[in-house]
């Protein structure tokens, strides 16, 4: 728990500063940290936010504490480097890997957490939880550092939801254990496992947003399974439409891979909800992501990848 506890109070401590950082994509993120005179941390940001190499003296002695302890310290010469990152969602501060991820274990927080927040939002403002009895249950299938979680059950919090925070990678548990106590958040449970394996019941919102591309590497946080990186995707749909509740709604967040004007994943979707006969919406919500993903082999057919969501509502009874 070295690690749970050095990142609370870190993300107290930079909260105290009023520390903030929008993270931008990595290709921005490089684009910025190449401009001349950025090569050394100068403030906050520069640490926790744009992964700048710093001096010691920037940082006072208990957070370089906090940092040593948890083993997030990287040594380079006269210069130290964070391992984590902090970046702000609205009033919340969510800990996560520093740049680049480039291990297996990596929590990603980037563009996409944004728009997998404001697809939550969103939806729980046209149709809230309130009106569920005995406290709705929530999950966060495949949460990463939990920021969907935590922002539906920061929306829910009037019905004193019971949250649920589901990830393979025990590391990302980690760092979204950190981030719910940053958040204040109450009743909140962790299950590490493969998608629906680890957790039990039923739940009256699921929300999701995972990996969709195909990484040679594999890594974790961002291969997606398939030919073209939706295979998690197509499962959290098959094995979350059962543990839905009566009443109850299934939020995915994803990427789709068009391939001559087509969406494989849309017809996926399809296929899977045809014999229950539960409406579902589904939209692109930016049409063109990742697209330096386009020269790789696995997406040579593919003309572009749509950030899409999908929402489907169980009816009761």
């Amino acid at each position: 728990m070295e690690l749970v506890e050095s990142l609370v109070l870190l993300g107290c401590w930079l909260r105290s500063k009023n520390y903030g950082f929008v993270t931008p994509t990595p290709a921005t993120h490089s684009r910025i940290t190449s401009r001349p005179g950025i090569a050394v941390a100068k403030n906050l940001r520069d640490v926790f936010g744009w992964s700048l190499p710093f001096s010691p003296p920037l940082l006072p002695a208990e957070a370089l504490d906090w940092l040593q302890r948890a083993d997030l310290l990287e040594h380079s010469g006269t210069t130290l480097r964070s391992r984590v990152r902090f970046s702000s969602q609205g009033d919340q501060l969510y800990a996560h890997s520093a740049f680049p991820t480039v291990d297996a274990d990596a929590v990603f927080f980037g563009p996409d957490t944004y728009r997998f927040v404001a697809l939550i939002d969103n939806e729980l403002a046209l149709q809230a939880l309130e009106n569920i009895e005995n406290h709705p249950r929530i999950l966060d299938m495949g949460c990463g550092g939990g920021p969907g979680g935590i922002a539906a059950a920061l929306a829910a919090q009037a019905a004193a939801p019971e949250l649920v925070l589901a990830d393979i990678n025990p590391r990302a548990l980690d760092y979204a254990r950190a981030n719910a106590q940053l958040a204040d958040l109450q009743h909140v449970s962790f299950a590490q496992g493969d998608l629906f394996h680890a957790v039990s019941g039923s739940f009256d919102l699921i929300v999701a947003n995972p990996p969709y591309l195909v990484d040679a590497a594999a890594r974790t946080y961002r291969h997606g399974g398939g030919p073209l990186g939706s295979g998690l995707s197509e499962r959290i749909v098959a094995e979350g439409l059962p543990r839905m509740a009566p009443g109850g709604r299934l939020m995915l967040y994803t990427g789709a891979a068009m391939v001559e004007g087509q969406d494989p994943f849309l017809k996926a979707v399809q296929a899977l909800l045809g014999p229950s006969g539960w409406p579902f919406r589904y939209r692109e919500l930016d049409p063109d992501v990742f697209g330096e993903e386009l020269d790789t082999p696995a997406y040579a057919h593919a003309e572009r990848i749509a950030a899409v969501a999908l929402v489907v509502q169980r009816p009761h009874g």
